[in-house]
């Protein structure tokens, strides 16, 4: 293993009677699905047990029927599970898949040979890189979902990282994602992996390198930042770079290239979003963008439709509305667009100077997108986080303004994206506090519960747990029993 790994605290078993419950709704599920689908196709992730990839399922951020703690305190061990070292840094986010009674968290890191590596988080325009330029080992982990203990640790690669980062990145920013059969992580130039469910390397693809900056500073590196995903038996990912831009699709179980689309874009960081087909729309893989964001066939590769009038620099990850809307936002100034667009679409979807709707784009605005976190939608309520903590909340249908909040953050700011438990919703603060907002009615905090160290990634949520990666640790929240 190298590096040591665990230090557990309090551990807070499920009931039994919950567990299995669970178990045998998952395994009919499985049955259910087996029939229809291929070896290679993803397994169904419309438990709530499972978070295959960032943001679970299509980045919705959602979790349903899930019931994890609204609070909890670290010091005491009140509501936490557990608790464990991750070797490295990283900013990626935590999965989660279940097979029968057994969850496993799957989570990234890069490891340095620099003791003292770190970054930088915050509210600050510094474009930086970091000095880190030591050897790493860059490494998959497999942690048991109920206990806290490592299954397994896999290094992927050892070396120089051949591209820089930013000092607020890590080189370990993508999120992992999943169908249960293979895992695949991203670490950029450091290529793009196929891991089986044991721990076992299948396959890598080579990307390049990948130099991503600042658009308006050619010689700033940030380094990459988009995470994988899985659509039927392909891995996707997106890079958009200070030279070659393109989306590749590569075959899940051998890792060999199934397509590649080139694109004329600026350096971008969010994750694409593979929307499957339904009875009215056909399936469309959509890619944030600065120019265009731009909807492809996930099959193909082939273009479907496309969007202008985006922000030059575009981190947050399309998502679903329902089954017939998408929202897709960015946040650098001036534009700062929030676009609610209709399934179906085909062709140039650019809007006319001075409109902001169409038979196609529901409704967009311009000024209150989101810089880094990536909007949620419950029901007919959209909302929106700003890296500064304000929280704004929109009517879907036609993006009237329910309310405008400033949480009451200590000053660092908000990188990782907010998800939602029922009704409520968890917003992670880099300052180490996740805030629980109520999603109906007026704005309401619950709680503002602290996990003790910088936090940059996006929870997870499943089996009635959160699943939050902090700077050096990964938390697992359950309520007591």
């Amino acid at each position: 293993m190298g590096e040591p790994m665990i230090q557990q605290t309090t551990r807070q078993q499920a009931s039994i009677s919950r567990r299995l419950v669970r178990a045998f709704a998952l395994a009919t599920t499985f049955v259910l699905i087996a029939g229809a689908t291929s070896a290679t196709s993803p397994i169904s992730a419309s438990s709530n047990d499972t978070w295959p990839q960032f943001r679970g399922t299509q980045a919705s951020g959602l979790a349903a029927d899930q019931e994890p703690p609204t609070s909890w305190n670290v010091e005491t061990g009140d509501n936490v599970a557990w608790k464990i070292a991750i070797p490295g840094l990283s900013h990626s986010s935590p999965i989660v898949w279940s097979h029968g009674d057994r969850t496993t968290v799957y989570v990234t890191s890069a490891v340095s040979k620099q003791a003292d590596a770190s970054f930088k988080h915050g509210l600050y325009g510094e474009g930086t890189a970091s000095d880190d330029r030591s050897q790493h080992r860059f490494v998959l982990v497999a942690v048991d979902a109920q206990s806290g203990e490592v299954q397994w640790e896999t290094t992927l690669h050892r070396g120089v990282p051949l591209e820089k980062r930013h000092i607020k990145a890590t080189y370990a920013n993508q999120t992992p994602a999943t169908n249960g059969e293979v895992i695949v992580a991203f670490f950029g130039s450091e290529g793009l992996y196929g891991v089986d469910m044991e721990g076992r390397i299948l396959w890598k693809a080579e990307v390049g390198h990948l130099d991503v900056g600042a658009y308006d500073a050619p010689t700033y590196e940030w380094g990459s930042a988009s995470s994988p995903i899985i659509y039927k038996d392909l891995a996707i990912v997106q890079c958009d770079t200070q030279g070659e831009d393109f989306v590749l699709a590569v075959d899940l179980k051998t890792g060999k290239q199934r397509w590649r689309t080139a694109r004329d874009e600026q350096p971008s960081w969010g994750t694409p979003t593979a929307f499957p087909a339904t009875a009215d729309h056909p399936a469309v893989l959509v890619a944030n963008g600065s120019n265009f964001i731009v909807g492809y066939d996930p099959e193909t590769g082939l273009e479907r439709w496309r969007l202008g009038g985006s922000s030059n620099i575009t981190t947050p990850t399309p998502i679903a509305a329902g089954d017939d809307l998408m929202v897709i936002a960015s946040g650098r100034r001036p534009n700062k667009p929030i676009y609610v667009v209709k399934r179906g679409a085909k062709g140039d979807l650019t809007l006319p100077e001075g409109k902001t709707s169409s038979e196609s784009v529901v409704w967009s605005s311009t000024g209150k997108g989101p810089y880094m976190p990536t909007p949620v939608v419950v029901g007919e309520r959209l909302f929106v986080l700003q890296n500064q903590g304000i929280l704004d909340a929109y009517t879907l249908s036609a993006g009237e303004e329910v309310y405008r909040q400033r949480l009451r953050h200590q000053g660092g700011g908000f990188s990782g994206s907010p998800v939602v438990a029922g009704e409520m919703m968890y917003l992670p603060g880099e300052d180490g506090d996740v805030f629980v907002v109520q999603t109906a009615g007026e704005y309401r905090e619950i709680a503002v519960n602290a996990i003790g160290e910088r936090l940059m990634s996006t929870p997870a949520i499943a089996n009635d747990t959160l699943f939050v990666k902090g700077e050096r640790h990964l938390f697992a929240f359950r309520k007591s029993e």
